[in-house]
């Protein structure tokens, strides 16, 4: 397929609303998951570590399938995956109000609707790009703010909800409108020239009709014998001289010659099919090794092992506020009365205004994306190591906002992905980074909610959590910082759409 260069508009920018209302509908309850999980644990009775497990289950099983969301969206393009996936997110919210205890909502919520979503983020990013070079960065910062409009939103809709028509109804409303990510994904058009070749035969059309082997067979052997017999009754009405035992005798023979003949010919197309088949084979074989050789080249580049490091430990930290805040708030004995607005709602306003400032930011010649990107992970260990020393809502909702606006650096990883491997190599870059995103999503609420039953409190929990992202941002600003240095002078002759330091990184 033979894509165009970027229109950086035109059609692009209803891919870019259609891919904001697609992230607002299907991160909308899983990101404020926070409010359903108190109601989990009032129902189900389970400790926090395990009822945490459905939140990070539905935030974490898509990026964990990241590798496999790329290869979909490869093989089968963007629109047929957001139909399909639109279908998963709805069916699975709709099967979670029937939940009879807390292993069916790991299936339910957190596998299939956490797939959905993983599928779903995936495709968007993916033919956004497409649609975007020089503005790249703005389309993406918008796009990953309806996953943000969707936190804010849906934190104060369910909860809403669950007050007029229970969990179970909260659900069910949820899941009907999750229905609209199929009108969404019928609009994402891929970016496909006009004069690209016919999509080439698959490989059953390829095979050549001698490897048909059986029809074939059945076929002749069939049809010579019925012409011997017409030619041999036609004989015998001629001469008028029957003999049963000389025709009996005949056949025989004329049956034996063409079994004979039959039997060569079919061994010999037995053997030229099994060679076809281990063609096809050892061909698919090397695909997967050269899979695993592109693998390998990528972390060979100090930035990109370095970006892998800091991904996972960024989600294992910073992860946790999203989903346990409301229960930190709770746990603080704060009055419900000082509550203005849901600490989850503050988050999610603030990711959505820090997605865009930062998406437009990386916009920028001077603003070096990288740079940009470990600023946002250093600020957030600080805030989170702020937590445990916040004792009102003010202060809490003060650090919901600061972590909110940094969580909002998740529009310019694209963007640093991207100028780190090339687009070429964008699809099976971010497929293996949002793979560790993904376990760093699953297992940072799960750690903490474990650290609040055994010390029956946060604190450690989270000074854990902002040593694991500080440790993240240095790991990253040590990879950058020499070779940024080392190559400046040789920036010029790199190729537009790369950085400096990801020739350093890869000396």
């Amino acid at each position: 397929m033979v894509f165009r260069k970027p229109p950086d508009g035109g059609w692009g920018w209803v891919i870019v609303v259609v891919s904001f209302f697609t992230q607002f509908l299907c991160y909308g309850s899983p990101l404020a998951v926070g409010v359903l999980y108190l109601e989990w644990l009032d129902a189900f009775g389970e400790g926090k570590g395990k009822t945490a497990w459905v939140g990070s289950l539905a935030n974490g099983i898509g990026l964990l399938a990241s590798p496999v969301c790329s290869v979909c969206v490869s093989s089968f393009g963007a629109r047929p995956v957001a139909i399909f996936s639109g279908f998963m997110v709805a069916g699975g919210l709709m099967m979670s109000s029937f939940a009879p205890n807390i292993y069916f909502l790991y299936i339910s919520y957190g596998i299939v609707v956490g797939l959905g979503c993983g599928l779903l983020y995936t495709a968007t990013v993916t033919i956004t790009c497409h649609y975007f070079d020089k503005r790249r960065g703005l389309a993406l910062g918008l796009i990953s703010t309806g996953s943000s409009v969707g936190l804010f939103i849906y934190a104060a809709l369910q909860r809403e909800l669950i007050d007029l028509y229970g969990l179970d109804g909260c659900l069910l409303i949820v899941g009907a409108l999750s229905l609209n990510i199929l009108a969404c994904g019928s609009l994402m058009r891929p970016l496909e020239s006009s004069y690209s070749p016919p999509p080439e035969k698959t490989c059953v059309d390829k095979v050549p009709d001698q490897y048909f082997v059986y029809h074939e067979k059945e076929k002749t052997v069939e049809e010579n014998i019925s012409i011997l017999e017409k030619g041999y009754v036609d004989e015998k009405c001629a001469n008028n001289m029957p003999d049963y035992k000389q025709d009996s005798i005949l056949n025989k023979n004329v049956l034996s010659s063409i079994n004979v003949n039959e039997k060569d010919t079919y061994k010999k197309k037995v053997v030229e099919q099994t060679n076809f088949c281990k063609q096809l084979a050892k061909r698919k074989w090397q695909l997967y090794l050269n899979y695993w050789e592109e693998t390998v080249v990528l972390f060979k580049n100090k930035v990109f092992a370095a970006l892998f490091v800091a991904i996972l430990l960024f989600d294992i930290g910073v992860f946790p506020p999203s989903l346990l805040m409301e229960d930190v708030a709770r746990s603080a004995n704060i009055n419900e009365d000082d509550y203005r607005m849901p600490l989850i709602s503050i988050i999610g306003i603030m990711t959505a205004v820090g997605k865009l400032t930062l998406g437009t930011l990386a916009d920028f010649e001077w603003v070096n994306t990288l740079y940009l990107y470990v600023t946002t992970l250093l600020m957030t260990g600080v805030a989170l190591f702020a937590i445990p020393f916040a004792k009102s809502y003010l202060t809490l909702a003060m650090l919901s906002g600061i972590l909110g606006f940094l969580t909002g650096n998740w529009s310019i990883f694209p963007y640093v992905t991207t100028k780190t491997v090339g687009i070429e190599k964008l699809t099976h870059a971010y497929g293996i980074l949002m793979f560790f995103a993904g376990l760093g999503n699953s297992l940072g609420p799960p750690i903490v909610g474990w650290f609040y039953d055994w010390t029956q409190e946060y604190d450690t929990a989270f000074y854990f959590s902002g040593f694991c992202v500080l440790l993240g941002g240095f790991l990253l600003l040590l990879a950058a910082l020499p070779c940024w240095n080392a190559c400046t002078n040789q920036s010029s002759k790199l190729p537009p759409n790369t950085y400096s330091y990801k020739v350093a990184s890869s000396a």
